[in-house]
């Protein structure tokens, strides 16, 4: 395996050129989600130029294989998600975004073009592993109800079926040339909120003659974490947000109603749902007793994503090998969420994190921020590691 292992990273050294000039032209070029039409075109014609033959799925998703010897003895699925953000890039670099207010915040140019690197190193090494590897290049990550469930649906996980599934994002707190794993529950469901709080509006001073919806919304807000405080183990972690309040009224009027919007977050999908049933008999509850209404919308959204323990330590091992073990990390978990939730919740799944900072302390800004970026060393180091991953994948008993 050392042979294989010094040829990974030649592969991997030749291709990071490349592999640059395609995040760059992605990262030029972003779509939002379920729009990644002329995205999902380029990167079909790419995986065309080295000789596969990608399927189109969920409208803008392809998925395409690559056939080692004996292709039927094990399967290993690779994600890369493409959609962009509605953000407008501050980065004044060459490959800056042309598309107004849509930018690749996110580093799913990364994860795309990462993908393609490591199908094109799959590609040369067709005679030196046995299986199939299955790449799934998805849209639509950042929107409700995610890529991954559709793509889901339409049966990327069958004909063939993957004995597990990997995942990679960038992750800027680490410097390029690590990354990060956790076993078990790493990230969070989420639950979008949106409450309607009507009361009897008026002038504000003559309180007496209304029923006041800012206020029953305050006891709402403070009320509803008890929800976490109480209601939650305190062994599992969850997460009860507002960040949007709107009372249309004025210094003087009080308003007919009062909206808000907000997010709930947790790491077990039986809390998950009782959570809600509390939040609902709480929220009404509450304002009915002050002599109001409430409305309570919750919107699913993904579930926590679980990184099924023995195909992590496996993944680690083989990182371990690649990179050296003091590169490979712990990661904390982490209440953010991702629709590869969905993959990880029918299937033996690992989703990592790819140290994207540079050495020097550039490239630090947070995904989803207008400068986010990263050191281009990331781009030979993720398709190498992703590459050395499934070798030792497909090789496990």
């Amino acid at each position: 395996m050392e042979h294989l292992l010094a040829r990974v990273k030649t592969l991997a050294a030749e291709a990071a050129a490349d592999t640059v000039a395609l995040r760059q032209h992605l990262h030029a070029n972003p779509e939002l989600s379920f729009k990644e039409f002329k995205t999902v075109a380029f990167v079909g014609q790419e995986l065309e130029k080295l000789g596969l033959h990608p399927q189109p799925l969920a409208t803008t998703g392809l998925v395409v294989l690559i056939e080692g010897r004996n292709p039927g003895r094990r399967v290993v699925a690779l994600r890369a998600d493409m959609d962009a953000l509605p953000i407008q890039e501050q980065n004044e670099v060459p490959y800056k975004s042309t598309n107004a207010g849509v930018m690749h915040a996110c580093g799913h140019d990364v994860h795309t073009s990462s993908l393609l690197g490591t199908a094109r190193i799959l590609s040369q090494l067709r005679d030196e592993f046995e299986g199939t590897v299955k790449l799934i290049f998805q849209p639509g990550e950042e929107l409700l109800p995610g890529g991954a469930s559709l793509m889901i649906q339409e049966g990327v996980l069958e004909n063939p079926v993957p004995a597990s599934i990997l995942g990679q994002h960038v992750f800027p707190l680490l410097p390029a040339g690590q990354v990060g794993l956790r076993s078990g529950r790493y990230m969070a469901s989420t639950d979008e909120l949106y409450l309607t709080v009507r009361g009897k509006g008026g002038h504000g001073a003559m309180p007496e003659q209304n029923i006041d919806p800012v206020l029953v919304a305050a006891h709402i807000i403070v009320a509803a974490q008890q929800i976490v405080s109480r209601r939650a183990s305190p062994k599992l972690p969850s997460v009860l947000s507002f960040g949007k309040v709107i009372a249309n009224g004025a210094t003087n009027v009080i308003p007919n109603e009062v909206k808000l919007e907000g997010t709930f977050r947790t790491l077990n999908e039986e809390w998950r749902n009782e959570a809600h049933g509390h939040l609902r008999k709480l929220v009404e509850g509450l304002a009915e007793s002050m002599g109001a209404s409430c409305e309570l919308e919750i919107r699913r959204g993904y579930p926590y994503l679980e990184n099924e323990p023995q195909l992590t330590a496996r993944t680690r091992s083989a990182a371990e090998e690649y990179l050296g073990a003091e590169n490979v990390v712990e990661l904390d978990q982490w209440m953010a969420a991702e629709d590869f939730a969905y993959y990880s919740q029918v299937t033996n799944a690992c989703f990592y994190r790819l140290g994207t900072r540079a050495a020097d302390g550039r490239f630090a800004a947070s995904v989803h921020t207008p400068t986010f970026d990263i050191d281009s060393r990331a781009l030979e180091v993720g398709p190498g590691l992703m590459t050395w991953l499934t070798l030792r994948e497909l090789a496990a008993e």
